[in-house]
């Protein structure tokens, strides 16, 4: 039976498989899912059998374009910048783009940006990881109405009841730390905020590595 075509929508994910399966299965399913059923399988098919590494996985009319890829970028106490975010103003959530995409200008190699409303006084996201922050007794996260990538790592934190949706400031003490499907938590170094704690940042990293499986 040959793919229906009418039925694909592009969908663009990265992700990081581990002897155990496919981290954040669930969520790169739900993502790939938006291009449709033939997708979806497809996607099945590889978690079955996809050795540990991490890959870049395009959706197709007749499936997937899946390649090895590197690792993540980030690494713990890597500097920052701050810009503001390209889709400042933009209606929001949205899905992951598959590159080029308006995130490449604002990513720099060895430097985690922090991108911004167009006023500076929010934090969305980072150049390629969603960001939350520890108020002392809550994970918090930007609120889902602005603009910023709709995250697997995020969704799975929020799945499993650990995250509260709050803007997060740019100018406050707050210790934040960054999230994506192929680092799982990664702590930057960012002068004038608080250290992340180690328990939290522990439970954060147990929260991403319970999502890995295969079908």
């Amino acid at each position: 039976m040959s793919p229906d075509i009418s039925r694909h929508r592009p969908a663009y994910t990265t992700l990081r498989v581990e002897e155990r399966g496919v981290v954040l299965y669930e969520q790169h399913l739900a993502r790939l899912a938006e291009a449709g059923p033939t997708a979806s399988a497809a996607f099945r098919d590889f978690a079955l059998q996809a050795t540990p590494g991490c890959y870049s996985i395009q959706s197709t009319a007749q499936g997937l374009d899946i390649k090895p890829r590197p690792p993540s970028a980030l690494f713990e106490g890597m500097p920052v910048r701050w810009l503001i975010s390209p889709h400042a103003g933009t209606p929001a959530p949205f899905a992951k783009p598959a590159p080029p995409s308006a995130y490449d200008p604002v990513r720099a190699h060895g430097v985690a940006t922090l991108l911004t409303s167009a006023d500076g006084a929010e934090i969305y996201e980072s150049c390629v990881a969603a960001v939350i922050a520890w108020d002392g007794a809550r994970l918090l996260a930007p609120p889902d109405d602005r603009p910023a990538v709709r995250s697997t790592a995020l969704a799975a934190l929020r799945d499993a009841g650990l995250i509260t949706f709050r803007p997060i400031a740019a100018h406050a003490d707050e210790p934040l730390a960054l999230v994506n499907a192929l680092a799982g938590i990664c702590l930057p170094s960012i002068p004038g905020r608080a250290p992340f704690p180690a328990h939290v940042h522990d439970s954060i990293a147990a929260a991403i590595r319970a999502t890995a499986r295969r079908p």
